[in-house]
């Protein structure tokens, strides 16, 4: 194989990978992409999330979509856009996970949101692993319930924070209550987590999500 060959068929893997990387450069698409991992939405209801125009989440969309990231479907008059495949919400994960031991801004941005001055530091994996084997804490997903409906973690009670004080009287208070929601960027298990403590339940917070543990991970 000669050496322009092998250079040609380089510079055009390259160029398509970087297709990727381009559709992944803008915090809002992140955000897009991290929203449709856990239920599909329209382009309204994403607009209204991430705090954007139609006219400009429309526009990410169309540049996750070229990317093969996202994928639509008509629904009736409006136009519901999803992950384009469980693969995209892993490399969402590890993108996650990887900026966070690299980039020292946002490690530090993270600890201070949610360490500081409140102690709401996240159990990590390993630890909830073992606890939920264990039996020994009750595991919250406090997303709205139709990410909950998508999809959830084995054993998890669907309490969205909107009706958490609510349904409070379902909670146990002999055992410790774990909220999870989203991802390490997700502040609704934070949320959770300081109102019931508040309330006087020995409750943690955690990153692991729907995406970041596997199933068979968390039987006891």
């Amino acid at each position: 194989m000669s050496n322009s060959k092998s250079r040609t068929f380089k510079n055009a893997a390259y160029t398509h990978l970087a297709q990727v990387g381009k559709a992944l450069s803008s915090p809002a698409r992140l955000e897009i992409l991290e929203l449709l991992a856990q239920a599909p939405r329209t382009v309204e209801v994403l607009a209204s999330e991430i705090d954007q125009s139609v006219a400009n989440t429309s526009h990410h969309l169309q540049a996750l979509k070229r990317a093969q990231l996202v994928a639509s479907e008509r629904d009736g008059t409006h136009i519901a856009y999803s992950i384009g495949s469980s693969d995209v919400a892993t490399l969402l994960v590890q993108l996650q996970a990887v900026a966070a031991r690299h980039i020292a801004g946002l490690e530090k941005l993270t600890r201070e949101f949610f360490d500081d001055p409140t102690g709401l530091e996240a159990i990590d994996r390993e630890t909830l692993v073992e606890r939920l084997r264990a039996s020994d804490v009750v595991l919250l997903d406090v997303r709205p319930e139709l990410e909950f409906s998508e999809g959830h973690l084995p054993g998890a009670v669907s309490m969205p924070l909107p009706v958490l004080e609510s349904r409070i009287s379902e909670l146990p208070k002999d055992r410790t209550i774990v909220a999870y929601c989203r991802g390490p960027f997700c502040t609704f298990s934070a949320e959770a987590t300081q109102r019931l403590r508040e309330l006087g339940f020995d409750a943690r917070r955690t990153d692991v999500s729907v995406h970041s543990l596997d199933a068979t991970g968390v039987q006891p």
